[in-house]
C-alpha cells in the first residue's frame, strides 16, 4: 500500500520480439561483437565511509552480469592500467604529477592551497589507492575506443568509467579522471565525428567544457537543471567559436517519467544523428536519472533507462557504452546488468539468479522491480515542448556535419579552454545562514526518511563544485548525515562479502 503522496512508477515497455531469451548453460550461443571490460580490483577502493559513491557498486553489478550467464555471449576484457602519459593527453601534467604521487599521509602535508588548486575535499577526497583507481577506470575506456577504431569490436562497455565531472586541472563531482574525454580523444584518431550523450541526472560539465569549441565532438547532455550541481547545463549554453551549436543541453526539472522522457530523448536523438552524423558515438549510463537514487531527483524506471540504452544502440554506430553517477548500490547494479543484457539482445528473466553471490542483498530478488516515488513532475507538457523545439532549432544551425582530415588531434585547443560559467549561476554575496541551514535540514530528512526528495540548494555566493553541493548539504560538515538505512546496507553487503570469502554457510 502507498500513501497518498506516493506514487508507484508506470514503466515503460522494453523487450520486444527482437530480444532472445538466454539459453541454458552448455547451450551453443553465438558471441555478440560486444567487449565488456572488467577488472576485479576496481570495486575495491574505498572513498570513505560516509561518502556517497560506493565503488562496490561495480563488484555487484558484474555478479549479475555473471550469474546472469552473460559473459557467454561477449568478448570479456580485462581493463589495463593506463600509464602517467595516457592521462596527461587531456590533463595537466601537474595535476596528474599530484595524484600519480599523492596519498592520504602525504595529503595531510599539503597546504590548503594546494588542495584547493585541485578541488580536493569532501567531494574528491584522497584516499588509498586512488592512482590504481583512476588508471583501472579509464583504462577500459581508452582501451575500449582502441577497440572500436580498430573495428575489433561494435560496441564496448566499461560501466566503471563516464565519469564525466573531472576537468583538465582539477576533481569535480566524485571525479578525478574525465576517462570520456580521454575516450574521445582516441576516437577522434580514427573519427571524423564523434557523438557523446549522457543520461546521468547532472549535467555533463567536464566533457562539454573539454570539446567547447570543436565542431568533430558533439555533445548532448539530458539532466536535472536548476538549483542542483553542478549549476551549468542551460538551454542557452550551446558551445563557443567553431563548436557554436554543437553542444546540446536538454534541461529537465524533478520527477520526469517516463513516457515523456523517453519521447522526448528519442526526437532529439534522432535528430542529432540526421544533422551531425556521428561516426562514433559514446553513452554515459548514470543511474542516479533512476527514481528512487538517494541523489537523484527524476522519476524513471529501469526500463525507461535501458530504452534509451536500447535506442542508441538502434542507431548502428560504433559504441562505447559507460557508466556514471548511481548512489542506490542495489540500483546501480540492477540497471547496468540489465542495459548489458540489453546491449546483447536479450530477454532477461526478471527473477535475480540464486547463482548470484548477492542474491540476498536485493529485496525485493528482482532485477527491476517497481519503483514509487513522492515527488510531483514538475515538467509541464508546454515546458517540455518549449525545450524540445529551441534544441531542435539549434540542431538546423548545424547546416551539415564537418568534413575533416583525418589528423591527430591531441594538444589542439586544450591547453586554451577555460572554466565555463554558466549564466543561471548566482551572483557572489555573503553565505545565507538561513538558507544553509535550511539545506542541512532538507539533507537530513532526506537521507532519514525520503531517499532522492531533497531539493539540493545553491547558498548565495557559493560555487556548487566546491562545498559538496552533490549532498545538497550546508559547507560545515560536507559528509551526509549517516542514517540507520546506509548501516544496515553497508553491514549486510560487509557480511556477504565475509562468507563468499572465507566460504561460510549463507552465501548462494
Amino acid at each position: 500500500m502507498f500513501t497518498d503522496k506516493e506514487r508507484e512508477i508506470k514503466p515503460v515497455s522494453l523487450f520486444d520480439n527482437n530480444d532472445e531469451p538466454i539459453e541454458p548453460d552448455g547451450a551453443d550461443v553465438k558471441k555478440r561483437n560486444v567487449a565488456y571490460y572488467f577488472h576485479k580490483d576496481v570495486g575495491h577502493f574505498h572513498y570513505g565511509q560516509l561518502h556517497p559513491m560506493k565503488p562496490q557498486r561495480l563488484v555487484v553489478c558484474n555478479d549479475l552480469v555473471v550469474s546472469y550467464e552473460m559473459p557467454k555471449y561477449m568478448h570479456v576484457v580485462q581493463s589495463p592500467k593506463l600509464e602517467s602519459k595516457d592521462i596527461s593527453v587531456f590533463h595537466s601534467q601537474d595535476y596528474v604529477n599530484f595524484l600519480e604521487n599523492v596519498t592520504p599521509k602525504i595529503a595531510m602535508s599539503y597546504s590548503d592551497e594546494v588542495l584547493r588548486k585541485f578541488n580536493i575535499g569532501e567531494d574528491c577526497p584522497i584516499f588509498p589507492g586512488i592512482w590504481d583507481y583512476c588508471t583501472l577506470y579509464a583504462g577500459g575506456s581508452v582501451e575500449g575506443a582502441r577497440r572500436l577504431n580498430h573495428k575489433i569490436n561494435d560496441i564496448v562497455i566499461n560501466w566503471p568509467g563516464g565519469l564525466h565531472h573531472a576537468k583538465k586541472s582539477e576533481a569535480s563531482g566524485f571525479c578525478y579522471v574525465n576517462d570520456i574525454v580521454l575516450g574521445i580523444l582516441e576516437l577522434l584518431k580514427y573519427h571524423k565525428r564523434v557523438l557523446y550523450i549522457d543520461i546521468d541526472i547532472h549535467h555533463g560539465d567536464g566533457v562539454q567544457e573539454a570539446f567547447n569549441n570543436s565542431d568533430r565532438v558533439m555533445t548532448v547532455s539530458f539532466h536535472r537543471f536548476g538549483s542542483f550541481f553542478p549549476g551549468t547545463g542551460s538551454i542557452m549554453d550551446k558551445g563557443s567559436g567553431p563548436g557554436r551549436y554543437f553542444s546540446i543541453n536538454v534541461p529537465l526539472l524533478q520527477a520526469i517519467r517516463d513516457e515523456p522522457y523517453i519521447n522526448l530523448f528519442e526526437s532529439i536523438i534522432s535528430s542529432v544523428n540526421e544533422n551531425f552524423d556521428p561516426e562514433a558515438i559514446v553513452l554515459q549510463c548514470g543511474s542516479d536519472s533512476l527514481c528512487e537514487d538517494r541523489l537523484g531527483q527524476f522519476a524513471l524506471s529501469f526500463n525507461a533507462h535501458a530504452r534509451a540504452v536500447k535506442y542508441v544502440k538502434s542507431l548502428g554506430k560504433p559504441l562505447m557504452v559507460l557508466g556514471g553517477g548511481g548512489y542506490t548500490l542495489r540500483n546501480v547494479a540492477r540497471c547496468w546488468a540489465l542495459e548489458t543484457g540489453v546491449i546483447l539482445g536479450l530477454r532477461m528473466s526478471d527473477e535475480i539468479p540464486g547463482t548470484s553471490l548477492y542474491s540476498n542483498y536485493f529485496t525485493p530478488r528482482l532485477l527491476r522491480p517497481n519503483l514509487v516515488t513522492k515527488m510531483n513532475d514538475a515538467n509541464s507538457s508546454s515546458y517540455l515542448a518549449s525545450v524540445e523545439q529551441e534544441t531542435l532549432q539549434c540542431l538546423r544551425m548545424i547546416r551539415g556535419a564537418p568534413s575533416v582530415q583525418m589528423q591527430n588531434i591531441i594538444g589542439v585547443r586544450l591547453d586554451e579552454i577555460e572554466l565555463i560559467e554558466a549564466n543561471e549561476r548566482r551572483s557572489q554575496s555573503n553565505i545565507d545562514t538561513e538558507v544553509s541551514e535550511a539545506a542541512s535540514k532538507m539533507e537530513e530528512e532526506c537521507y532519514l526518511e525520503k531517499p532522492g526528495e531533497c531539493e539540493q540548494v545553491v547558498p548565495p555566493g557559493q560555487d556548487p563544485r566546491r562545498i559538496g553541493q552533490y549532498w545538497g548539504y550546508n559547507g560545515k560538515n560536507l559528509a551526509p548525515p549517516r542514517s540507520r538505512s546506509d548501516v544496515v546496507e553497508e553491514e549486510k553487503y560487509r557480511e556477504l562479502e565475509r562468507r563468499k570469502q572465507l566460504n561460510l554457510p549463507g552465501v548462494p
